[in-house]
């Protein structure tokens, strides 16, 4: 029933927020006559504010056209080589006709992000995307909204994630670097950890940045909630059926707008002060500010709903069991054994910050891969950056990601000739 409150309250707001951008505009246009009377500039920024606390956000647009590679532009193209029922595998393919930056590209280690799929789209990462197509070739896992699945083609268990992970890595072949940020972290470990166990091949490196490995340690708002609630209980208060206007009607989902509202809580003055600076931005006319704020909110405000059983699964796993750090996941019926891992490199970056992931949680991953040689395990802390700062933002531009890199640029060769590598700065 919630469900469909909400969408009830969305059709009906949707007039509004129309009626609120086009007055914001008769406020605003030079060539209206309402520009030009007293407090015109106030009202038009609060019709803009509104209409923006009022609109849908659809899902955005990565936007990649260009990168500077070599010091020179080169065209970004958005291939998707594999597509899933709920996940497509992009590429972001790179065209150069210069014969210089064309030799170059073809010697960049390539590397998988997998986006977390825990409400926001993959496009959160299009920072992380940018920068890394600057010297690598780069793949991501873009996770489809449930609500946009024909409830015909069944559920998504938290296995079936992991089994994607695994398709995805496959696919792309014995040279890839993998990144997994946030959420993923878990089922990437896991799915790592089943292709050493059955002699396949596994990725170059593993970096690993803001997971819930052991969300035991230094347990968040987030963790808390998790961990003090039963399963039925989210089972019973979060859990809804997708209303008839989506192709996946009938389908149980954990809604998009749920996980929206309940990061909005965590930081309400943050929020509030943000949204009152764009109205003073608005009255000023720095327009600059302004559009970083729309930029922001147009992706932060932009959410998915997560399959019920997906949700309900990673509650029970990975908040409640612990089942990774306690050796007791089976994925499939198979026991999931970081241990096996022995010629994977492996990277985990923290924020100091970080209030969604607490300190140790993604560092923990080193106690479990006892497989892998200590000269090949490294630990990077990211003074000053919250969640979101060690993959986007300045702080990832200027320390995480040249960490990122040097790591991956050094563990590039074939694992049974590798030799132990110069740990990255700062650790």
């Amino acid at each position: 029933m919630l469900y469909q409150l909400y969408e009830t309250q969305r059709a009906l707001m949707s007039p509004f927020a129309e009626f609120s951008a086009a007055s914001s505009k008769l406020y605003s246009h030079p060539l209206s006559p309402f520009a030009h009377i007293p407090m015109a500039d106030r009202v038009s920024a609060g019709l803009d504010l509104m209409h923006r606390l009022s609109k849908e956000y659809e899902k955005p647009e990565f936007g990649i056209t260009s990168v500077q590679v070599e010091g020179i532009d080169v065209a970004v193209q958005q291939q998707e080589p594999v597509t899933k029922p709920f996940c497509r595998l992009l590429r972001f393919k790179r065209f150069s006709d210069n014969p210089k930056v064309l030799e170059a590209m073809k010697k960049h280690p390539t590397v998988l992000v997998v986006a977390p799929l825990s409400g926001h789209h993959s496009t959160l990462l299009r920072d992380t995307v940018r920068a890394l197509l600057r010297d690598h070739k780069v793949f991501i896992t873009d996770w489809t909204d449930a609500r946009m699945v024909n409830a015909d083609v069944g559920p998504f268990h938290l296995d079936d994630y992991v089994a994607y992970v695994q398709e995805f890595i496959r696919h792309i072949g014995p040279e890839v670097n993998v990144i997994s940020v946030c959420q993923p972290t878990v089922p990437v470990l896991a799915a790592i950890s089943l292709l050493a166990s059955n002699g396949e091949f596994t990725p170059r490196t593993m970096t690993m940045m803001g997971g819930p490995i052991d969300a035991r340690r230094s347990p968040t708002a987030v963790n808390n909630l998790a961990m003090n609630k039963s399963h039925s209980w989210f089972e019973s208060n979060v859990i809804y059926r997708v209303p008839v206007n989506y192709p996946g009607a009938g389908r149980r989902v954990y809604p998009g707008f749920l996980q929206h509202s309940g990061f909005v809580a965590m930081n309400p003055d943050r929020h509030l002060s943000s949204h009152y600076d764009y109205f003073l931005d608005l009255v000023r006319g720095d327009d600059d500010s302004a559009e970083g704020h729309r930029e922001f909110y147009d992706e932060y405000n932009a959410v998915l709903d997560m399959p019920a059983e997906y949700y309900l699964d990673t509650i029970k796993t990975v908040f409640q069991d612990f089942a990774l750090v306690n050796g007791t996941w089976k994925v499939n019926g198979q026991l999931v054994r970081p241990q096996d891992i022995k010629t994977t490199a492996l990277l985990t970056v923290e924020g100091e910050l970080d209030d969604i992931s607490g300190a140790g949680q993604t560092k923990a991953a080193h106690g479990l891969c006892t497989g892998i040689p200590k000269s090949r395990q490294f630990h990077y802390d990211v003074i000053g950056a919250g969640h979101y700062g060690i993959f986007s933002g300045r702080r990832w531009r200027e320390k995480v990601y040249p960490e990122v890199r040097s790591f991956i640029a050094s563990h590039q060769a074939a694992p049974a000739r590798s030799t132990p590598a110069k740990k990255a700065r700062g650790r």
